[in-house]
């Protein structure tokens, strides 16, 4: 028997889950509060696919009349008008990633974690491509879940980045394998306090069982302590400490060991990733495909030829002696810090944008003399100056758009310095994500 479901938000998640349930035979209401929209336009994308209808606007009790079930997009805050009218028709209220779940077949393995997402995803992807011969890559990382669930078969494999507000509204999602990379001050502005923000990354693991795995963070305290409440098996990785069991650095060695046996691995001097948070990324998908039953060469393998991903700590070009690099998906305090301390020698820091009620004294401090200037862009200059300025760091320069901040970089950068976009702030206001925010970036800089 057909459902009527909901879908909330109208944008490329909505769109994709809007398209999934069609092809499944549901019926499909898209509602967006923007009333400006244009019912026409979004009706026609789904002409002959099946029932469908587009509501706008203020959402009433009796829109919801026949309605099974509601499928709402991650941007879509649960504090949002609309979800108190579906709480007191006592609606389910399912995210983009429990709908794909539902449908989807195959092996699963899914990466939150503030932090270092979409590059171990990525990496991770790519070693399962290395060895199965059905490998989505989905989820946070640009590609929708619901996009490829149908797709999926009993041979496939999933890898999916998850973000905390996908993972608000899961019912049974359960990964055989998961990690959690890390959890730092992120969402403030969306999750109230940052025992809500762990406690929906934890989620991941709610649903797993003895037979699943699960990686997590052994430097990450708050990690390290969830490793024992957890009900599946629990991999640990580290870059600071040595473990008996599981991955972590001998010098320059990413080694494993398990059981009472050292296994090397990879030296980091073959990876053709920056920085000692990669090395944690590396680690994590390493042990993720260990966890799918990966043979160690074929994950070797795959490892040495990964590159950065796109916007993160991405080398652009090299300018007048001068080493660009693109960090724009560094959105947060905690991901401008790794990216600062993966440049090689002094640098000119491009940072600055949407608020998202972060603070930013460690992020400076970790400057560390390493910083010689920083040219700040968006609503959060004054605030991130401020903070600059208490801490002593007093070489800052305001921009009015990319074009100002790449010139006033170049004109005060020296023979073997880099730049570097790291706003540790959203994309919002200036840009309409951080990938734009990247493209303009590195446009300006091959325009210099």
């Amino acid at each position: 028997m057909s459902q009527k479901i909901l879908v909330a938000g109208s944008g490329k998640s909505g769109i994709a889950a809007s398209r999934m349930i069609l092809k499944t035979g549901d019926e499909v209401v898209l509602y967006d509060s923007n009333d400006a929209l244009n019912k026409d336009e979004l009706s026609e994308q789904f002409k002959g696919e099946g029932s469908f209808s587009v509501l706008l606007g203020e959402l009433k009790k009796e829109d919801l009349a026949g309605v099974d079930l509601c499928v709402i997009s991650p941007g879509i805050s649960l504090d949002a008008p609309f979800v108190a009218v579906l709480n007191e028709e006592n609606i389910p209220i399912w995210s983009e990633i429990q709908l794909a779940y539902h449908h989807a077949r195959g092996k699963l393995l899914a990466i939150t974690g503030t932090n270092g997402k979409t590059t171990t995803t990525a990496l991770t992807g790519e070693i399962m491509k290395a060895f199965y011969d059905h490998v989505f890559v989905v989820g946070n990382i640009g590609i929708p879940y619901t996009e490829e669930a149908l797709k999926t078969t009993e041979d496939s494999v999933t890898v999916a980045e998850i973000s905390s507000f996908q993972l608000e509204t899961i019912t049974d999602f359960r990964p055989h394998v998961s990690a959690i990379l890390n959890i730092t001050p992120d969402h403030l502005n969306r999750h109230k306090t940052m025992d809500c923000y762990i406690k929906v990354k934890e989620s991941i693991t709610k649903n797993q069982g003895a037979e699943d795995s699960c990686i997590l963070n052994y430097d990450d305290p708050v990690l390290r302590a969830f490793g024992s409440t957890v009900k599946s098996k629990v991999v640990f990785f580290s870059s600071r400490e040595a473990l008996k069991e599981g991955y972590c650095l001998d010098g320059d060695m990413i080694i494993r060991n398990h059981e009472g046996v050292r296994e090397d691995i990879i030296s980091v001097h073959e990876l053709k990733l920056l920085g000692r948070h990669n090395h944690e990324n590396v680690m994590a998908a390493i042990a993720m495909a260990v966890e799918a039953k990966v043979p160690m060469e074929v994950i070797k393998k795959a490892v040495c030829e990964f590159k950065a991903v796109e916007h993160r700590i991405e080398y652009v070009a090299e300018k007048s002696g001068v080493k660009y690099y693109n960090d724009s998906k560094g959105t947060n305090p905690d991901a401008a810090i790794q990216a600062v301390k993966a440049m090689p020698g002094p640098t000119i820091l491009i940072a600055g944008g949407y608020d998202k009620e972060s603070e930013y004294d460690e992020w400076i401090e970790s400057f560390d003399g390493k910083v010689r200037y920083m040219v700040l862009l968006g609503q959060t200059r004054e605030k991130i100056a401020e903070c600059a300025a208490r801490h002593g760091f007093t070489n800052v320069m305001y921009a009015e758009d990319m074009q100002e901040a790449v010139s006033v970089c170049a004109s005060y950068a020296n023979n073997g310095d880099y730049v570097l976009l790291s706003p540790a702030c959203a994309s919002w206001g200036m840009f309409k994500c951080y990938e734009e925010r990247g493209e303009i970036f590195k446009e300006c800089v091959r325009n210099l």
